[in-house]
């Protein structure tokens, strides 16, 4: 009898120890698999940007001698003084920003960064793309659309063609300028050397360039829809919460907390909401809201990312 209390003991340990062994095999499979897709989305979107970059380059900036902002402005102004090769300069002028990626963002950031770099290197040494126009007003701004959306890509994969955000980065933690500041000094600087070397009508035409391209690059991050957190404060929060869930099909989090101290005074504990919206979305939840409660406290913000809950509309029961 003991010795089958034993048996079934170590039986019932070696079961258990077998249930935790496979179950840690298969996180680690879980974690191999989301790790490779991530890989493969990461190498397709750096090579559509490097050859929406180098199709940007080649077929609109390079043969009417139009310039960018960031690193690749220098490297374009460089070539453009000593006649030397694009391609070299691009890979020389952002090794000082690889290095500082390195230091900031870590090696696997970096790598993808290099790669990214030489294949765009690479691209308009070897792959020779079409000129498509000539008319600088066209050329300044789909010269600029494709180089932003190839800048766009690379960010979303995990990397960048250009080294000037990096640089912006690590300044902006070091003084009081914003990364926006350091950007806008630097590319102040790289245009007024372009009006002075090359003319000022150029230097003008690069200035519509960098604009087109920073808002690509602005579309190609923050996606088609602009999202919109909402927070929610009324008395009246199951009416607002069943019209968000219902109505607009949205997806809702509930917060308890307490008003504090109002037009009526103090106000006992009450819900406190918090959605994401699209831009096209907030009027009519604004209206919605205005119908169940005229008074409630509505707080709006710019999200710039969201990842994971219910950020899709859901379908709504007829």
């Amino acid at each position: 009898m003991k010795d089958l209390i034993i048996f079934k003991y170590m039986n019932a340990h070696h079961t258990a120890a077998e249930g935790t062994l496979r179950y840690r095999r298969a996180k680690k499979l879980r974690r191999r698999r989301i790790f490779s897709i991530r890989a493969v989305k990461d190498a397709a979107l750096l090579t559509a940007g490097v050859f929406s970059a180098g199709f940007g380059l080649e077929s609109f900036l390079l043969p009417n001698k139009f310039i960018d902002g960031g690193v690749t402005g220098i490297s374009l102004l460089l070539s453009e003084i000593t006649k030397g090769s694009l391609s070299i300069f691009i890979i020389i002028v952002n090794l000082p920003f690889v290095f500082l990626g390195f230091k900031q963002m870590g090696k696997w950031f970096a790598l993808k960064t290099v790669l990214a770099i030489c294949g765009l290197a690479a691209c308009i040494t070897f792959i020779h793309y079409p000129v498509i126009t000539s008319d600088k007003l066209l050329v300044s701004v789909f010269g600029g659309f494709f180089l932003g959306g190839g800048i766009g890509l690379a960010v979303r994969g995990g990397a960048v063609l250009d080294g000037t955000e990096i640089l912006a980065i690590y300044i902006s933690k070091k003084t009081s300028l914003s990364v926006g500041d350091t950007i806008l000094i630097f590319n102040i600087f790289i245009f007024s050397v372009a009006a002075y070397i090359l003319s000022i009508e150029t230097a003008l035409y690069s200035i519509l360039i960098y604009f087109s391209a920073s808002r690509t690059l602005d579309f190609f991050i923050e996606g088609i829809e602009e999202y919109i957190g909402v927070t929610i404060v009324s008395p009246k929060s199951e009416e607002i919460y069943d019209m968000v869930t219902q109505k607009l099909g949205r997806g809702i989090t509930v917060y308890n907390g307490n008003r504090g101290y109002g037009k009526k005074g103090h106000a006992p504990e009450m819900n406190i909401l918090f959605t994401v919206v699209t831009r096209l979305e907030i009027s009519s939840l604004q209206t919605e809201i205005d119908a169940i409660d005229p008074h409630a406290f509505v707080i709006t913000h710019s999200i710039k990312e969201t990842r994971g809950g219910m950020i899709k509309k859901r379908p709504l029961a007829h």
